[in-house]
């Protein structure tokens, strides 16, 4: 299946529609949680589904960070503002590096798990990542019972070439049955001449309770805990998983 436009021909645009300054408070609170989850501050975090860098740009200052993404376009566009970091391809379901980590990042690229097997292999990856007494942190935009219908508008100008950004994003769920919803996009570009293009982009992403997190979690191996979101960017409430790794094997 092939990467929603965002991912792909909009990869360059993708910090005029959400700007790494504004991730400073949301990357300071999943760096405290994993410090607390661990039990003290991590040397080594992988970031799985890192995208165009945003977290990391605050992250990398305090721990050594290892970037995978399965977008050609992000982990270029995160390169040019993390050139510090290790950048790697890969699917955060079946990617193996070979190596551990005191601690494993999942932000809302794990939206896109939208099949149980699918965030449980995501599960399995972060998990077999970590050093012994190492955690996962992972944070889904909802759990189905945090998800509501919504519209949500905003974009970016880049003052040195005069490109410019606006989006609405449509958020619904056709189908309350399903393990999925949809999130649509109009994008308005400003080229730096001043033209002026739309563009359409579909998402579907993976809606899942609070309880089933918890128990693919506990599958996967962790030692698992729902911890509330604490930051001011937030619309709704919402949770943030957290998974430790034990020394119990994983049941299959």
């Amino acid at each position: 299946m092939p990467l929603p436009k965002m991912y792909g021909k909009l990869a360059p645009w993708f910090h005029l529609i959400t700007t790494p300054k504004d991730y400073a408070e949301e990357a300071a609170f999943y760096y405290k949680t994993l410090t607390r989850a661990i039990g003290r501050k991590p040397k080594t975090l992988l970031e799985l589904g890192s995208g165009g860098g945003n977290n990391a740009s605050h992250m990398k200052r305090r721990v050594k960070m290892t970037l995978v993404d399965l977008s050609p376009g992000m982990l270029k566009l995160s390169r040019s503002i993390n050139p510090e970091c290790e950048h790697r391809r890969g699917d955060m379901r079946t990617v193996r590096l070979g190596r551990e980590f005191d601690a494993v990042f999942v932000h809302d690229a794990v939206m896109y798990m939208t099949e149980r097997r699918d965030l449980l292999a995501a599960m399995r990856t972060a998990y077999a990542h970590l050093r012994p007494g190492g955690a996962a942190v992972f944070v889904p935009d909802y759990t189905r019972e945090t998800f509501r219908p919504s519209t949500h508008s905003g974009g970016h100008d880049e003052a040195a070439t005069g490109r410019g950004l606006r989006y609405l994003e449509w958020t619904s769920d056709p189908d309350p049955r399903d393990t999925k919803y949809d999130v649509d996009f109009a994008f308005l570009l400003r080229d730096e001449d001043g033209r002026v293009r739309i563009e359409r982009d579909h998402h579907v992403f993976g809606l899942f309770a609070r309880a089933e997190w918890l128990r693919l979690l506990r599958r996967a191996g962790f030692r698992a805990r729902a911890v509330r979101s604490k930051h001011s960017e937030l619309a709704v409430a919402s949770q943030v998983f957290v998974g430790v790794k034990g020394s119990l094997v994983a049941s299959r």
